[in-house]
């Protein structure tokens, strides 16, 4: 499948202006989800070139490449017609419950090549299941601890920045549930689970969720602390 967007070529000046425009107004609006997409994808191409020669070695990874699948609304629909104990019906229970929809991510704008436009596009995408897997909240805290899976996943500089400009947000009691709980578990999560870019998760969406998180080696969030 082609990505579709409008590819836009910069210079490698025109990359560092984007790029520190686009960090300066993610730390003044971190909901600006557009601009956070273009600091991921002007500072993060030699990561998703990483990533991409990994996918390359993946029987799974290669599948990727090959068919291209996106996680639109159009292909995982089927998803919250699945029975409850399994990946996909938690993934539609996650969506559902927030009133997320698959088709609400930014266009890739900025990847030189249509393979890493791609490559860029699938974690964009598989950003919600991974939250399914580890039963990850979308709050502050929990979207701070699965960028710190993302950056040990994908080496990411974004996802870094990120959990910087997160833990600036904090209030004294968040960035010390953070600091305790959640970023330790983080590492070790991200460290120890498998390659998650070369999981081709439609194909396991029927299965059920426990059995793919022991096969993935995923360790759920810590639970809130009392």
């Amino acid at each position: 499948m082609i990505i579709e967007r409008a590819r836009v070529p910069l210079s490698r000046w025109q990359q560092a202006a984007v790029a520190m425009g686009s960090a300066i107004g993610a730390l003044v609006d971190p909901r600006r989800a557009d601009l956070i997409a273009a600091l991921g994808e002007t500072t993060g191409k030699p990561a998703f070139e990483m990533v991409l020669e990994r996918m390359k070695k993946s029987e799974e990874g290669r599948a990727i490449l090959l068919e291209r699948p996106r996680v639109v609304s159009e292909q995982v629909g089927h998803a919250w017609d699945l029975p409850e104990n399994t990946f996909g019906a938690a993934y539609a229970k996650f969506m559902g419950s927030r009133n997320f929809s698959p088709d609400d991510r930014p266009p890739v704008r900025f990847m030189e090549t249509d393979e890493l436009a791609y490559v860029a596009t699938r974690a964009r995408e598989v950003h919600d299941l991974w939250h399914t897997l580890f039963g990850l909240p979308t709050n502050l805290i929990g979207e701070s601890a699965l960028k710190v899976i993302e950056f040990e996943q994908m080496y990411l500089p974004m996802c870094m920045l990120s959990v910087i400009g997160g833990t600036v947000r904090f209030n004294e009691k968040q960035r010390s549930m953070f600091l305790k709980h959640y970023f330790p578990w983080a590492v070790r999560a991200g460290r120890q689970c498998t390659d998650l870019m070369c999981v081709y998760y439609e194909r396991h969406f029927s299965e059920d969720l426990e059995q793919v998180r022991r096969k993935w080696g995923i360790i759920p969030a810590p639970q809130h602390p009392k």
